[in-house]
């Protein structure tokens, strides 16, 4: 669809007012803006119904955008992969109405949009396009084994000096896998740990 292509519709999985649970905005109040779509395919995604994006309704961003801005001043793109889709009419939209908005993004497509946080959260089987790394706000690499932490240093070394590291658990092996992440962050301090805060509140 052309309205798709252009980004004027996106194919919505799903929109809520929650409080974000990773990274460095955990704590806060954020609408999440779901968007399907994704080729990455991350194994242990638990949002895996986000892939296809032909089961989720175009919808115009005129309403997208209303019915962020009646919830919330800071706005958060996800998928899926939202920059499978060009993201400048729906965060110039955001935008216009003076609202802050955020991506989470595995920087697998070209960057499109105005993003006053980029949080940055490379996978292997797809990495990050090189433009988007001196442009993140956050790296958030996720840990599912221990080479997990050696991708880790290699996609830090990547990014710009400001950038804020963080090392999260894969829920499924959480029990496994953080002492290693805590004992990697005592050692190089520069990372920090990030937990889904949100799966331990039972929020969405």
């Amino acid at each position: 669809m052309v309205e798709v292509d252009k980004g004027r519709m996106l194919p919505l999985m799903e929109a809520f007012y929650t409080i974000q649970g990773e990274g460095y905005h955990k704590g806060t109040a954020a609408y999440f803006i779901r968007v399907g779509g994704c080729d990455v395919g991350c194994h242990w995604c638990d949002v895996k119904e986000s892939w296809d994006a032909d089961v989720h309704p175009p919808t115009h961003i005129g309403e997208i955008v209303e019915n962020a801005a009646n919830a919330s001043d800071t706005i958060v793109v996800t998928g899926g992969e939202p920059l499978t889709w060009n993201m400048e009419p729906l965060t110039t939209a955001l935008k216009s109405k003076g609202l802050q908005t955020h991506i989470e993004t595995s920087g697998a497509y070209p960057l499109t949009g105005l993003w006053d946080w980029i949080c940055l959260s490379p996978k292997k089987n797809k990495l990050p396009l090189e433009p988007i790394y001196q442009k993140a706000h956050e790296l958030k690499v996720i840990v599912y084994n221990r080479h997990d932490l050696k991708f880790a240093e290699e996609q830090a070394a990547k990014v710009n000096a400001d950038c804020i590291l963080y090392l999260q658990p894969e829920w499924s092996v959480r029990e496994k896998v953080t002492p290693l992440i805590v004992d990697f962050v005592m050692k190089h301090p520069k990372w920090r740990v990030s937990l889904q805060t949100h799966k331990y509140l039972n929020i969405p």
